[in-house]
């Protein structure tokens, strides 16, 4: 599935973390990110060990779910991540990684998206979460 994600979210360099929407459907959203020296701000967060913050593996996801969203064109506007539940990390993930997102949508609407998520390394769950974004503007 081809597609500019800056067209789909309003993220920019550097804080967008989405390179791929490898498909999208009303029940799951599939994507992708490599972490590369682009990113090398990142790199002080535990810098012995070069692992990419879980917190931004979870921004990761839900900016993929965003643009999948965008993509079927359920819903229109800006929406802002408000919460995170359930968040576990299992595993550290490395720069040069690729990371694949799986994300079910949970609920859509017109203000709110909820979805959940789970990101994997060569097949290999290394973190799981759910999230709520609720329209910010039209």
């Amino acid at each position: 599935m081809q597609q500019n994600i800056e067209q789909l979210i309003p993220h920019r360099d550097p804080f967008l973390f989405v390179d791929e929407v490898e498909s999208a459907t009303k029940e799951t959203i599939i994507g992708s990110k490599t972490f590369d020296d682009s990113n090398s701000w990142l790199k002080g967060n535990f810098p012995d060990f070069s692992f990419i913050p879980g917190t931004i593996i979870i921004e990761s996801m839900a900016q993929c779910g965003g643009a999948g969203v965008k993509l079927l064109g359920i819903t229109d506007g800006i929406f802002g991540l408000v919460s995170i539940d359930d968040a576990q990390i299992f595993e550290g993930v490395t720069f040069g990684q690729t990371i694949k997102f799986v994300i079910k949508n949970l609920r859509l609407s017109d203000k709110i998206i909820k979805q959940a998520g789970e990101a994997f390394v060569d097949n290999k769950k290394v973190l799981q979460a759910s999230w709520m974004c609720v329209k910010l503007s039209s």
